[in-house]
């Protein structure tokens, strides 16, 4: 079971100039994510506990608005050189048309990383959301749930 989402997307910045050899797709059909490339003629440098804006090289058409897209770090990056999106998930909204920029967070304490035309920095998924309208309510309705945050411990089982 499986199901395609037509995604419009074009190249622009660096990439309208020099695209990649492949566009971007899933890697593997079990892959949820897209890979997307850092898109600029020359290697970036990103400093010890900084964050640099880097380009993708591609904007999208995301035309059915219960559909987001997210930017999300790849787990290689993050545990081999301490490298991540910086804001947890960057949201690419359905009426957004401009290129799509990763802010990428150091989290090396100590080494500098270089982010180097056409690596792969982050991967792009496509989500449904839903908008909401609050209510106001004097009380909401009881669970069996009780505590906050950590309530279930930290111990296995």
């Amino acid at each position: 079971m499986g199901s395609h989402l037509p995604i419009l997307m074009k190249y622009v910045g660096h990439f309208a100039h020099y695209p990649p050899e492949t566009p971007p797709a899933h890697k593997t059909p079990g892959s949820a994510g897209i890979d997307l490339q850092a898109a600029m003629p020359m290697p970036v440098v990103i400093l010890p506990g900084s964050r640099v804006l880097i380009p993708t090289g591609i904007a999208v058409a995301i035309e059915d608005r219960n559909i987001v897209g997210l930017v999300c770090s790849r787990s290689g990056l993050a545990l081999s050189s301490g490298i991540r999106v910086s804001q947890g998930a960057g949201v690419i909204d359905s009426d957004y048309r401009e290129e799509i920029g990763v802010i990428l967070q150091n989290d090396d304490p100590s080494n500098s990383f270089t982010v180097k035309p056409g690596m792969r920095i982050a991967q792009l998924l496509f989500m449904p959301v839903f908008q909401v309208e609050f209510r106001l309510v004097e009380e909401l309705n009881t669970t069996e749930r009780t505590g906050g945050f950590g309530h279930t411990g930290l111990e296995g089982q």
